[in-house]
Formats: C-alpha cells, structure tokens, sequence
C-alpha cells in the first residue's frame, strides 16, 4: 500500500465498518423489509434530508466572505453515510461534479479515522483539500464532521467551499505550468479544525501562513462550520420528529429504488458497445492535445436487475506535466454527472451509481497519483469527461442527446495590491458559456459549466471590491453552432485594470476547437484570451492557459468563451429562425450564409 503521503486511494469506497454501526445498518435493512415505509413518508422523508442540506447551503451562502462562494456559489453540502462514507443527500443548489467527490473525500476521512484510531466527539470537524484523497483541485476545501444521536455516530456532515487561493506559485491557484502539486498549494491531509467544538488555532495558523489574504479567511472557514452547524440542527430535528430508526429504513430504501430508478433509464439503451472522445487543448506545459478515449459497454437488455453501464478509459492520454491530470474521485464523478446530465429524472444518493461501473484509467492523465500537478481536473478535465460520454451515448440514444456545452468554466485569476485600498487581492472569475442545440431546440446562452450551478460574480460586485473596470459584458455572437437546433451563445468580456499592477493566470479550454455539435451540427466557437498591455494584445501561446502575466494600470484582459455545438444539420434548420437570428444580430450576413444554407 502506497503511504498516506501520496494519496493512495486503494482503501477509499471500502472502508471497514465498526460492528456497532454496522450492526445498526443491517438491522435498518431488515427493518425496512419487515415494515416498509408508506410513500408518502417515504417521500416526506426524501424532501426532508434534501432540505436539510438545502439549508447548509443557504447557511454557507449567505455567510461566506469570498465572493466566488456568496455570490458565484461554488460550494455544495451534503450527509453521507456513517460506515461507507455514501451519498444519502445532497443539496439541489451544491455543484454536481461534489456529488461523487465528497463521498470519496468522507470515505478518506473514516479510512484515516480507523487506521490511526482518532477519538470522534460531538462538534469535532475535518479539513481536507488533499486532492488524492477523494477530492478535487486543491482550492476546493472540505469540512467533514461526524454526527452523533444518543453517542453513536449516525451519519457524516460534509461540504465543500472554493477558496480564492490556497497558495501555490500564483494567485487564485490556477497555475497552468505547474509541474507538481506544491506548486499550486497548500495541501491538506484530514486533521480536526475543530476540536469538540473548538477552533485548533494552531492548525489555523499553520494553514493563515500559507495563503494569500490570509486575513479574509477566517470568515469562509466560519461559514463552512456554521453551514454544518445549521445541517446538525436541521438533521436532530428531522429524527425526533419521524425517529432514528424510521428515518435510517427510509434511506435504505430510497437507496434501492434510486438504483433500480436508474436501471430502468439504463434499461432504454441498446446493449452494445459505444465509443467517443473528447481532447484538452493542452496541459499548459506541452503544447500538444490530451486525449479521453471513452469506451461504454451496456449490458443486461432490459432486464433492469441485470443491466449495467461500463466505462473503460484505458485508452487516453498518460499521466501529463501539467496541471490537466485528473485525480480518480474527480474522474468518477465527472461520469456520475455526465450520466445524470442524460437521465435528469434520477435521483441522486449512492444507489444511482450502483449501476455505474468504472474502470479505473490507470496509467492515463485521468488518474493522478502524488506528485501530479491537477490544478485543472475539476473545472476542466472533468467537463471533457462528460462529453466524451455525451460523444458515446449519442450514438445510442441519439433522441436523448444533444450538441456538446461549452465545457470550460473559464478560471481567470488576478492578483496584486490595490494602492487605494491598502490591500492585497485575488478575484477569481468564472464564466458561462453556450449549451449545446438539442431535439427540442436551440441551446441556451450564458449557462453555467457541465459540472456545476455555478455561475460568474456579478461584475458589481468584482468593480466593488477590485480595482477594475469590466469595460464589456456581451454574447459571443455567432459562437452558437450551427445545425437544425442552433447551439446556445457564450460572452465577451473586458477587464481594465484600474489601479496597481497585477497578475494574470487563466485555465480554460476548448481554445483549438469549439464544442462539437451532435447528429450533423456544427461545433461551437471556441474560446478566446487576449491581453493587451500598452496597447499591444498578446495572445498565450497555448491559447487557453497561462501564468503570471504581468499587467499594469490600464492594460486589458479580453475573454470570448465558447458556443455550445449544434444539433441535426443545419440546412433542415427553419428559415424563419434563420432570419429571427439574423435580425437579433446573433449572426452576421455572411455567417448565416455559410452556417444555414438553404434547403434545397
């Protein structure tokens, strides 16, 4: 077994229950079995856990100081099983691509309990951002508590908050030529925070000493245990109302009929083997594409107590240089939400995933293990991920399918001093993009990433609180792929700085080629940087990821971010929406002739 140093994940997903709670598991099953809960209980039940951590995430939100969790809300809140560390609930307004990733992280955090013996308590919570261990990249940080009814652990509380900087040779993190994982943070193994309740100020210090605006910490780190706070509330008094033993029956439940709820979506594909691909642009060190060969396998018919999916990966691009490495529970989740993204009925704990299985791509970038820099596995790998799951299934069920978003949530971070102020500053933006046309019409513009409900700061906000100035918010007209269903829109905006200097650091994507489209449609725009210092515009030489550019006051950043890929070829797209885009100025003259030619 590989040392806790390099993050090895081969005990995360098994963790060795203790008899007494497992023993209180096996008798919830046998409960449910002999006394199977009402529908309407079970549905009251259902909505409720959902509820509680509906108001975690409120509770975070509404109290968290950085802008990229306030107002971008970059951050998720969710229960997870006492003895496997599974999903039971999730939060409708938490980040998709967390739903698999806290589970791994929670079950890293009971591996680590049991392996070294630690003592849990009432109000005990752990930090973690170590992305080897279940997580992400190293500015997504989780809190991961245990909760306690009458003495006895009965689930783990847990979420997740962006950071704007964890350290690391850039500000905001975003290091796009890092070549190792210190050098794009502050990593973090499970250790309590929080000790019975009690802030460990010595862990604080060490973690204060180790970022940027160290200062403006304390109050996310406050909202994050106040989200738990609110969720241990919240949770108490959903069991005293309904009942331990009632409540722990309807997860086994809801459990099972989640997985046969997605067996019988599985259950519509045709068995047979389906491939696609999908390409980074580069790893920011190597200028050369990085390739996800997806390969899915469906069998069992319509036997829905027989069918399953299978992923295999084996086929991509070995481990990178730069930060495009994927750690696993990314990789994993990343297919978890491309498959909900296809089937949105579903509900979502671990009985959804059950149907879901994973080869793990080892000896490929979708696989990281310690020292691989994965700066940009959650905001970008994961979202090629999803669409080369997206490239697969169209083939299968095409009807259900649609042109690929724009996949990128275009990570743009500036840091420096502001000299009015007195202070330094990291704004990290992110960006929305087009989705893909699909068989009930045209995609939308400015949505939010693949993996996420995250959405850009309002640009009041950043003007407020940063020297700059956003001289544009505009679409990225005729970005939208072409097709019989027009892809959806991305944005242009500018940045002056106004005050200062700063620097520039960005990871994004689909800078070589846009988003494909499905079924004859076209792919969308790609994305576009340009920054243009004393009148000069330099463009990164591997057009979508770059560090430490070096700006002064008055100098520019530009950004166009990807249209969402087209569906059905364009000729069979209706002249009177062709005439309504042009008329929107969606597309020029020139665009609309070349992209929707007339049908003959």
């Amino acid at each position: 077994m590989r040392s806790s140093v390099s993050g090895d994940m081969s005990a995360i997903g098994r963790p060795t229950p203790s008899p007494a709670s497992d023993e209180d598991t096996h008798n919830a099953q046998n409960a449910s079995k002999m006394n199977p809960i009402d529908p309407i209980t079970l549905s009251v039940l259902q909505n409720g856990l959902m509820q509680v951590c509906n108001e975690m995430d409120l509770a975070f939100v509404r109290s968290a100081f950085s802008p990229v969790i306030a107002e971008a809300l970059d951050r998720s809140d969710g229960i997870y099983h006492r003895d496997s560390g599974e999903l039971i609930a999730q939060g409708e307004l938490g980040l998709p691509v967390f739903v698999g990733t806290m589970q791994f992280t929670v079950q890293a955090v009971i591996e680590r309990v049991q392996r070294l013996k630690i003592a849990l308590h009432p109000g005990d919570v752990f930090i973690v951002n170590d992305p080897y261990l279940g997580g992400t990249h190293l500015m997504d940080v989780k809190f991961v508590q245990p909760f306690f009814r009458d003495g006895k652990l009965w689930c783990w509380l847990a979420n997740t908050g962006h950071w704007p900087d964890t350290g690391g040779m850039v500000p905001g993190g975003f290091s796009a030529n890092a070549t190792e994982v210190e050098q794009e943070g502050l990593r973090l193994p499970p250790v309590k925070l929080y000790k019975e309740g009690v802030l460990d100020d010595e862990i604080l210090s060490i973690i204060l000493s180790n970022i940027r605006i160290a200062d403006q910490r304390i109050g996310d780190i406050k909202a994050q245990a106040a989200a738990l706070a609110t969720g241990q509330a919240r949770l108490s008094a959903l069991l005293d109302r309904y009942g331990d033993a009632t409540v722990d029956a309807a997860i086994v439940e809801l459990k099972r009929r989640a997985a046969r709820q997605m067996r019988e979506k599985i259950a519509t594909i045709p068995d047979g083997v389906y491939e696609g691909e999908a390409f980074v642009d580069s790893d920011g060190v190597v200028d050369e594409p990085l390739k996800i060969a997806m390969r899915i396998t469906k069998t069992g018919g319509d036997d829905v107590e027989r069918v399953a999916l299978s992923f295999d990966m084996s086929g991509s691009s070995p481990p990178c240089k730069g930060p495009m490495n994927s750690v696993i529970a990314t990789t994993r989740s990343s297919i978890y939400l491309a498959v909900k993204h296809v089937f949105p009925e579903a509900a979502i704990n671990a009985g959804t995933f059950e149907p879901l299985h994973i080869v793990d791509p080892e000896g490929t970038f979708l696989y990281a293990h310690y020292p691989r820099p994965v700066s940009g596995c959650a905001a970008e790998v994961s979202q090629r991920i999803a669409e080369a799951v997206f490239a697969a299934l169209g083939k299968a069920i095409p009807d259900q399918l649609f042109g690929a978003p724009a996949g990128t949530s275009g990570n743009l971070g500036v840091g420096g001093f502001d000299p009015l102020k007195k202070r330094a500053y990291v704004m990290y933006v992110i960006s929305g993009g087009g989705y893909g046309g699909s068989p009930s019409g045209d995609g939308i513009s400015n949505g939010c990433s693949t993996i996420g409900i995250s959405k850009t700061t309002p640009i009041e906000i950043m003007e407020q609180l940063y020297p700059v100035l956003f001289e544009e918010y505009s679409l990225h007209e005729g970005s939208g792929g072409a097709g019989e269903h027009r892809g959806g829109f991305g944005v242009n905006y500018r940045i002056r700085l106004r005050r200062g200097d700063a620097r520039v650091s960005m990871v994004m994507d689909h800078g070589r080629a846009g988003p494909p489209g499905a079924e004859g449609g076209a792919a969308g725009g790609i994305n576009r940087v340009a920054v243009i210092r004393n009148g000069v515009t330099y463009v990164p030489p591997h057009l979508s990821k770059d560090q430490d550019i070096q700006i002064h006051a008055g100098d520019v950043i530009a950004v166009s971010t990807p249209g969402g890929g087209g569906f059905g070829p364009s000729a069979s797209r209706p002249r009177a929406a062709v005439e309504r885009d042009l008329a929107l100025g969606y597309y020029t003259a020139e665009e609309s002739g070349r992209a929707f030619p007339p049908s003959s």
